[in-house]
């Protein structure tokens, strides 16, 4: 999304269609927002092979719902690694911005909602999940499907706010859903905390206030 979604959270009803859960849970209360600085704090560079491991570890996985137990153990034994190598304040670095690709997350129903449940995947066949950071404080969050031979999406789109170092806030507005031609806003507004644990260039780990483990990929 995109998190839970950072935190994120991409969540994916007739009265509405399926919850768009995705990086995201009922909002609570908000945060002072506080805005990103385009200064990257100092770090060591995490070795090239670990970046490798956790990537190939999820590689052809659905984004973690095909791994074993063991699997996700494996995941995260990399992640735990990774973090070590995180530079200071990632939220405050340029690193966090661009377009990202959601390739794992250890709750299979955090990216997606029911969209991901096993009933869920037999009818929605999940194209794409993505989430955009924009500079100063704009994410969006997009999961694209195909059901019944039309594409659809779920879109979120939300102001980030700085917690600490580590720690961002999302609070997002309403889902829009959009199947073929049919296009509408459902829900009310909806909030995300995640924590980022590791960013560089091409990945970036987050974990979710409830503990689960996201691994995105740079487009």
């Amino acid at each position: 999304m995109s998190a839970s979604a950072a935190p994120t959270h991409i969540r994916f009803s007739s009265a509405a269609p399926p919850s768009a859960a995705a990086l995201r849970r009922p909002r609570r209360r908000c945060a002072t927002p506080v805005r990103c600085s385009l200064a990257a704090a100092p770090g060591l560079r995490a070795p090239p092979e670990l970046i490798d491991s956790i990537l190939s570890k999820v590689k052809g996985t659905d984004r973690g719902v095909l791994l074993p137990k063991d699997g996700h153990q494996e995941v995260a034994d990399v992640a735990l690694q990774l973090a070590k190598y995180c530079i200071d304040d990632p939220v405050k670095s340029p690193l966090i911005f661009g377009e990202w690709e959601v390739v794992y997350c250890s709750v299979p129903t955090s990216p997606g909602g029911l969209y991901r449940t096993p009933l869920g995947r037999l009818i929605f066949k999940t194209d794409e999940m993505a989430q955009v950071v924009e500079a100063p404080d704009v994410v969006k969050n997009k999961v694209s499907f195909s059901v019944f031979g039309f594409d659809g999406a779920v879109s979120l789109k939300g102001k980030l706010n700085v917690l600490d170092g580590k720690w961002i806030q999302v609070i997002f507005e309403p889902p829009e859903v959009k199947v073929g031609s049919l296009g509408f806003q459902y829900g009310g507004e909806s909030e995300v905390k995640l924590e980022i644990t590791y960013v560089d260039e091409k990945i970036r780990l987050g974990k979710g206030s409830r503990g689960s483990l996201f691994v995105f990929m740079r487009r």
